[in-house]
């Protein structure tokens, strides 16, 4: 199928947002966000405020709705992003410990011993081809290595020999490999992170690793957050014991929402730092969720959030 949209001047896309019901207060700022942020960036913060028939957008727009509320949205997502980024970083770091930990026990090389995994899990097909888990997860490790630029990791070669211990390796791992190492590892050895982190099920604690491996690519790539479907659904808890396990427990759909997926970050982030003040600042943040100029009324409840937000995000 042939595409046939046009390409547009900056003042060209201005002018069709209005022609479709927007309302711009300031032609001047609007066109500089334009330039700075991209009309398809931004159409992702007022794709909600289009008018809906049949369940399918058209291209007017709600009654009201200004260029602004689009803006404020996406300066809410970003600055939600970075809080995110920051609590990730932490995730991972921690993980990266857990895993040369358990791992370095037993073998220096363990990361690369097939034998020092489980056997069916290694074993898995990628999806869509014939090699296995572990060489999938070999070669992109080996190719970590291979481009990273760390003084570390060239001395560590040139010292050692062709080889990092898993101490050494772990530090070129990203959040993607850490979470398929992970979920590679014996049954054992997998509860054996999961307990430090009060998840009682390691397949549980697995999902919520791969989840957030996901959620780590959206942030760093500076895609939108607050109100997109997640495609890594987390598992929900076995045990009940915060409000928001209850919550995804009678309503499954709210597994493919933001907000389960900050509850999970912040639960973790809890137990690396039990006195990090970033929940704190979260739900400030989110208290802070702009007002609209637009007829229609947008709220946290398109991430998910199903009752007291402070209750979800405490990380208690």
């Amino acid at each position: 199928m042939a595409y046939n949209r046009p390409w547009l001047t900056f003042q060209q896309q201005l002018d069709q947002l209005k022609n479709r019901g927007m309302v711009v207060t300031d032609e001047s700022a609007a066109l500089d966000y334009l330039q700075r942020i991209g009309y398809y960036r931004l159409s992702g913060y007022w794709y909600p405020f289009r008018i809906f028939q049949q369940n399918k957008a058209t291209d007017q727009f709600v009654p009201d709705t200004q260029f602004l509320d689009a803006v404020n949205l996406y300066l809410f997502d970003k600055k939600l992003r970075l809080f995110v980024l920051d609590a990730l970083e932490r995730i991972e770091v921690s993980l990266r410990v857990d895993l040369a930990y358990q791992l370095g026990q037993r073998n220096a090389f363990a990361h690369t011993d097939i034998k020092q995994f489980h056997p069916s899990f290694v074993r898995r097909k990628v999806s869509g081809g014939q090699q296995t888990m572990f060489d999938a997860w070999l070669s992109k490790y080996q190719g970590l290595v291979s481009r990273s630029k760390e003084d570390f990791v060239r001395h560590y070669l040139a010292t050692h020999g062709p080889e990092l211990p898993v101490w050494v390796a772990v530090e070129v791992f990203d959040f993607g490999a850490l979470s398929q190492l992970i979920s590679m590892m014996k049954i054992a050895d997998q509860q054996t992170i999961a307990d430090k982190y009060g998840v009682s099920d390691w397949q549980v604690f697995n999902s919520w690793i791969f989840a957030l491996s996901y959620l780590r690519n959206l942030v760093a790539h500076h895609s939108r957050l607050w109100n997109r479907n997640i495609t890594a659904n987390p598992k929900p808890p076995k045990q009940i014991s915060r409000t928001w396990h209850k919550a995804v427990i009678q309503d499954k759909e709210l597994l493919a929402k933001p907000f389960v997926l900050l509850a999970i970050t912040m639960d973790l982030l809890h137990k690396i730092c039990p006195n990090t003040q970033l929940p704190s600042r979260l739900i400030e943040h989110f208290q802070q969720f702009p007002e609209q100029h637009s007829a229609k009324k947008l709220s946290l409840s398109s991430m998910g959030l199903v009752g007291n937000l402070r209750e979800w995000l405490a990380g208690k």
